[in-house]
């Protein structure tokens, strides 16, 4: 039976057809969300795709994170539900408290897109297994509000678990603190990134290199094997 991953779409939304089309290449069946919907239409994982969702209003985040579609997934990530959140969907994790910290702007003040160097510090959730612990990958990086910030606590918290996923290398885009660009819950089931792996699956697009598809089989192989 193919895995179903489900997509969800917010108003302001950039990326969910992309990573649709991602799931597909990795072999899995894309579902698309609607945020008013609660029904997640039996799906064996979400993605929160990136995006500026309702603008960006308040904090990036902070109103998708109400949207009706997220008590669902809040509720299922909490009993085990794999849940991606790329760029803006990282954001919307940590504003729903999935993930700790927050997001703030770039320390630079504007927009960046850039391919960005990253190092996989975690290769034992269920959205990086299929990548090693100190591999360096290339994937695509776009976003304002990219600046990851937690208090002392929480980031030795991280550190101490292995929760940070992925380090920026060679230049910090944002100011995020750690150097780190994702991290993820203690089960390892929810993951949140900046940069975009799903413009990076396919040779003709995004960085030249499939840097990214790992993310999405690497879920498929998960939801097989589960």
């Amino acid at each position: 039976m193919t895995a179903r991953i489900g997509v969800v779409t917010f108003p302001g939304s950039l990326d969910d057809r992309d990573t649709q089309r991602a799931i597909r290449v990795a072999g899995a069946e894309p579902v698309a969300l609607w945020h008013k919907d609660k029904d997640l239409k039996q799906v064996d994982a979400v993605v929160l795709c990136g995006g500026f969702s309702y603008g960006d209003y308040l904090r990036a985040g902070a109103i998708a994170r109400f949207s009706p579609v997220m008590d669902t997934v809040i509720d299922q990530a909490r009993a085990g539900l794999p849940v991606l959140g790329i760029c803006n969907g990282f954001q919307i994790l940590t504003e729903a408290h999935l993930l700790p910290g927050g997001m703030l702007g770039n320390d630079h003040l504007h927009f960046i897109c850039r391919d960005q160097k990253l190092r996989v510090e975690n290769a034992g959730t269920a959205w990086t297994g299929d990548y090693s612990a100190g591999q360096e990958i290339h994937i695509p990086l776009k976003n304002m509000d990219g600046r990851y910030v937690a208090d002392r606590r929480t980031l030795d918290e991280l550190e101490a678990e292995g929760r940070v996923a992925f380090r920026y290398m060679d230049f910090n885009p944002n100011g995020s603190l750690n150097d780190i660009a994702g991290i993820t819950n203690a089960a390892g089931n929810v993951v949140g990134l900046m940069p975009h792996p799903e413009h990076a699956v396919e040779p003709l697009i995004g960085t030249g290199r499939t840097d990214g598809l790992p993310f999405f089989t690497s879920i498929l192989k998960k939801l097989v094997n589960a």
